[in-house]
């Protein structure tokens, strides 16, 4: 497609470990390195720290609870302003607002906006009424916009049970040579590493899970090793641990990435154990791009990725026994576990960015083809619409 300004809303904090932002990070960069240009507006916690050329800081982020998690968001009369000041003089073809329809920056930035509007929704939640009280709010979000794109089945049967209205599945895209490619390190691999990447404060990430099923799990292979990766505070988890067990479990930090690329090659096996709010798993295709065998709860988003179990191992949700049972048969199966990992390395190759990016550009072509271009909203107009 021939090469166009494009304007990327970010909802969460920038500066904030999350599916959401790593997908907006690197469909930005393959973006611009198609030769487009982008600029990300987002949140930022810490505005010291120095970020990429083309992110634009709309305000620190305030934390608010959303499925189960924590979102890091910021709402309000002067992120308002500052959407608006960059939709001005963004000269922009097109927005591109994810998730538009909760109380975010891409909500405020669609109101603010006319013209080519393509959003992405990434969230997965069942039938609130919570969400209908204030659906005559968000409806009009919704209609203005020319595009709308789903990450999953989920999130797209989310979009029709909420608004009634429906969207193109489009999964989230990684680099999938990156991961392949990414050196082994000795400090991440081992002959029985089991790995973990997470928030630890956020319960449904399911580490607890995981870390109930290690005494079953040494009592088979004594020399198994836990490796946790994440931001969050291991005193609490460490503390419930057996004595004995607690050098068979390493907390490794939070990891940059380079090393998360390193940690996913490197374990035997990758473990994602969340207990559910999930509507994709992007940490499920990285670790299969790495080539790893991957065991993940039976939640429906973990169960699509991993093909019904085709691509990767998957146990009982919030059943560590079952969890346990699992992960001895795999890493005491060396051929099993390296037929599962080919076969998920095979399976990733539909989430590389040449294909995903390709599917996005084909939205962005079709929502452009009118030929207007984003300008800012008559406020009246828009609310005019409700």
């Amino acid at each position: 497609m021939k090469k166009i300004r494009i304007g990327m809303v970010c909802p969460y904090g920038w500066d904030t470990p999350g599916g959401v932002q790593t997908h907006i990070r690197d469909l930005t960069e393959h973006l611009i390195e198609e030769g487009h240009h982008v600029s990300v507006l987002a949140p930022v916690t810490d505005d010291s720290i120095q970020h990429e050329d083309y992110l634009v800081n709309a305000g620190k982020p305030v934390s608010i609870p959303v499925n189960g998690s924590v979102a890091r968001v910021i709402f309000g009369p002067i992120a308002s302003s500052r959407a608006k000041q960059w939709i001005a003089s963004g000269d922009f073809d097109l927005l591109h607002l994810h998730e538009p329809a909760i109380p975010s920056l891409s909500l405020l930035a669609c109101s603010a906006a006319e013209g080519p509007l393509v959003g992405t929704f990434h969230v997965s939640t069942p039938k609130k009424k919570a969400i209908y009280a204030i659906g005559p709010i968000l409806e009009p979000i919704v209609e203005k916009l020319t595009a709308r794109i789903a990450v999953s089945e989920l999130a797209r049967d989310t979009l029709k049970d909420h608004f009634e209205t429906d969207a193109v599945v489009i999964p989230n895209g990684i680099d999938g040579q990156k991961y392949a490619n990414a050196k082994i390190s000795e400090k991440f691999s081992g002959d029985y590493t089991v790995g973990f990447i997470g928030r630890f404060e956020e319960p449904r990430k399911g580490l607890k899970v995981l870390i109930d099923s290690l005494p079953i799990v040494a009592r088979f292979i004594p020399n198994v090793k836990y490796l946790i990766a994440g931001p969050g505070e291991s005193k609490d988890f460490v503390k419930e641990i057996d004595p004995q067990l607690r050098n068979r479990i390493q907390f490794v930090g939070r990891l940059t990435d380079e090393e998360k690329e390193s940690f996913l090659k490197s374990v035997k096996i990758y473990v994602a154990p969340n207990t559910g709010g999930e509507s994709f798993g992007i940490i499920l295709t990285e670790a299969l791009s790495a080539g790893t065998a991957v065991v993940a709860s039976d939640i429906p988003a973990f169960k699509a990725v991993l093909e019904n179990g085709e691509a990767g191992a998957l146990f009982i949700n919030e059943d560590s026994k079952d969890l346990a049972k699992t992960l001895i048969s795999l890493l005491k199966d060396n051929e099993n576990r390296e037929t599962l990992a080919s076969n998920g390395k095979l399976s990733a190759q539909k989430y590389d960015w040449q294909v995903v990016a390709e599917q996005i550009e084909n939205i962005y072509e079709m929502a452009i083809a009118g030929g207007q271009r984003v300008t800012l909203a008559s406020e009246n107009k828009f609310w005019s619409r409700r």
